[in-house]
């Protein structure tokens, strides 16, 4: 179910982040998100289980006890805080109303394909104050939830503790439909609040004293009385100690010492109603034999269902057990006598007229009547909505006024209407989900690429609108690059093998850029140039730019010449000095560099020789106390500069290989 599955993924993002949950999501092969009221396949939950205890490392009687002890909690958070705490006074009375409350949440998946398939309980208490809590579902495997819900139900509702274990695992023959069936024992140990439970062990001697002087003054049949109602309450629930002021207040009447929790119901000597009224009264109900032979029906269901005008039919052959799914005996129904039971009517036994219609069921309770021997199934049409009363061709007045099956389609039938627009609203916010997630990655994209051509800060404030200023860089280093005899290699290849090989070099080059965190400032044909200090001024851009020149000598190795299948060769020039950076252009706005600057790192790279890294004076004074190997080449004449005294690089000292080229 999607509130069960949402309530898985809300306990792996709260307690171990959403990183957990997309890998967890991931291995298990299942969307992000579920919507609340839709049913979605067992396999779901069962592989979301399995990837949990193995991304987590945790055993699944461990997981699923978490889990069940947050299921509690996410519950009350959903707002079922108060159906959980009306179900009843004690644990014993909150278990054994557990079936009736799936029953209650199964009309929010009525109109699925596939309906609510919920586990069943059934619990016994022990003369000695624990419980046998009988687990049934069609689901192997989660009964370790189980645990995990009751004990969190149990010391948030009733204060108590409780320790639950396994005490059998075996199919039994009264189950019919359900595939397992766990015995857990259940024992309960109260909790005390600390001021109260001071007190009470400060005064138990008083509360001695006390109830001994109750028990000379109380006659003896009305301390039986007591005894056994507070016998009958005590052990069905563990209740929270009370002070023994409290508990003295419970047992009498001030000034008359007549007994209050010692209560006895009156009869009359005989029964104040005729048959026929009766059976008009309640119009939904039958009384049976041990053997199931009818012995009274009401008159809806007799009009229903005509064979039971005819007493002493076996009633098995007219209806069917749904649930709790057991064989339609009376030894079977008395074991499960305090669950709800669904009847439905067979098709072969009813009317003509019925043949084309659903089916009729029948939801209520058994009670069994000692002194006649015969049981009394007290129940009304079970239908949800009014669509359903109109498909058995029913109408409200078939049911009696009394009953409040009258109100629940009503306002079921409002009820299904808000739950099905609340549906569409999860509906359509989970598909603005999806495509604001899309639109998230396409904007990531979109600034990658940007960001690609333009420096952050530069892009950053071309989004807002703003105004970028040009800016003057006192003192950054220039790279350029470029391949020798590419006019050569043009000339011999075609147009794809140089678009491969350029793309194969530059590739490495790009990756080098993040290694060192130099900007690539563009490339034109086979020349690439780069700079260090630009558009973030740093100290150590001269370093950056040699270590990065030195990964470019070494990755163009690995670059393969299309016309002697050689590696290619490059050369490299650097230079240091001053430039003006801006932003140049509105359609196809690029970062451009300006400057005497850029025009000597060219000539730098022009004037060099292949395969090694060519320095100017600048840049050498940067590098030469920095731990690099530089060998003097002497004056050069440098096209419209003059005679220049340059330098090579030749490696770095400090740094490997693998670190230059950034390897692990």
């Amino acid at each position: 179910y999607g509130f069960i599955n949402t309530c898985l993924k809300s306990l792996v993002v709260e307690k171990y982040g959403e990183e957990t949950w997309e890998k967890l999501r991931l291995q298990a092969g299942v969307q992000d998100s579920f919507l609340t009221f839709e049913v979605y396949k067992d396999e779901i939950t069962m592989q979301l289980v399995d990837k949990a205890c193995k991304v987590l490392g945790v055993p699944a009687d461990i997981v699923l006890r978490e889990f069940g002890k947050y299921f509690f909690e996410f519950c009350k958070r959903s707002g079922y805080d108060h159906m959980l705490r009306t179900l009843g006074g004690n644990l014993y009375e909150f278990i054994e109303n557990l079936d009736a409350l799936h029953s209650y949440l199964s009309l929010s998946y009525q109109a699925s394909l596939i309906e609510m398939n919920a586990p069943s309980f059934r619990v016994e208490k022990n003369e000695d104050g624990s419980m046998h809590l009988h687990y049934y579902s069609d689901r192997r495997g989660l009964c370790h939830i189980v645990p995990g819900i009751i004990g969190a139900a149990a010391l948030d509702f009733f204060n108590i503790e409780i320790s639950m274990k396994i005490v059998n695992q075996t199919e039994e023959e009264e189950r019919t439909g359900k595939k397992e069936h766990i015995v857990f024992l259940v024992t309960q140990n109260p909790l005390f609040p600390c001021k109260e439970r001071n007190e009470f062990s400060s005064s138990s001697q008083c509360l001695a004293d006390s109830e001994k002087q109750i028990e000379n003054q109380l006659n003896k049949e009305d301390l039986e009385k007591a005894k056994n109602a507070n016998g009958d309450r005590g052990n069905s629930v563990c209740p929270v100690k009370k002070s023994h002021w409290k508990t003295l207040r419970g047992i009498i009447t001030l000034g008359k010492g007549k007994l209050l929790r010692g209560f006895d119901p009156v009869y009359p000597k005989s029964l104040w109603i005729d048959t026929k009224t009766f059976c008009n009264g309640l119009p939904f109900h039958m009384v049976f034999d041990k053997e199931l032979k009818v012995k009274q029906a009401g008159v809806s269901i007799q009009k229903i269902v005509p064979g039971l005008q005819t007493m002493g039919i076996c009633l098995d052959q007219y209806f069917r057990i749904i649930h709790p799914e057991v064989p339609f005996t009376i030894s079977s129904i008395q074991k499960f006598i305090n669950s709800q039971f669904v009847f439905q009517t067979r098709r072969e036994m009813m009317p003509e007229s019925w043949k084309e219609r659903p089916m009729l069921e029948l939801r209520g309770q058994m009670m069994w009547m000692e002194p006649l021997q015969c049981m009394l199934y007290l129940c009304s049409p079970l239908l949800r909505t009014l669509h359903e009363l109109e498909e058995r061709q029913m109408h409200i007045a078939d049911i009696a006024p009394h009953d409040v099956t009258r109100d629940l389609i009503l306002l079921n039938q409002q009820r299904l209407a808000e739950m099905e627009l609340s549906s569409q609203l999860e509906r359509k916010k989970e598909e603005l989900r999806i495509l604001s997630k899309h639109l998230e990655e396409e904007k990531k994209k979109t600034e990658a690429l940007l960001y690609a051509m333009l420096p952050q800060h530069v892009a950053n404030q071309l989004k807002e609108g703003k105004r970028v200023e040009a800016g003057e860089f006192k003192e950054c280093t220039i790279l350029f690059s470029d391949v020798v005899t590419f006019t050569n290699i043009c000339a011999q290849c075609e147009p794809i093998q140089i678009v491969l090989m350029l793309n194969s070099m530059y590739l490495r080059f790009d990756r080098l850029t993040t290694v060192h965190d130099v900007y690539k400032v563009e490339t034109i044909g086979d020349a690439y140039m780069v700079v260090g200090g630009v558009p973030v001024p740093v100290p150590t851009h001269a370093e950056r730019v040699a270590n990065f020149a030195l990964g470019m000598i070494m990755a163009a190795k690995g670059v393969q010449n299309p016309v002697s299948g050689n590696p290619i060769q490059i050369r490299v020039g650097i230079h240091t000095g001053p430039v003006l950076a801006g932003v140049v252009g509105e359609k196809m706005p690029r970062y451009c560099l300006f400057g005497d600057t850029v025009n000597i790192a060219s000539r730098m790279e022009s004037h060099g020789v292949p395969s090694k890294i060519h320095l100017s004076s600048s840049a050498y004074q940067c590098l030469k106390y920095k731990n690099f190997e530089i060998t003097e080449r002497g004056e050069i004449e440098v096209k419209g500069k003059g005679k220049m005294h340059t330098y090579f690089l030749i490696r770095n000292k400090s740094a490997t290989e693998n670190e230059i080229m950034g390897r692990p």
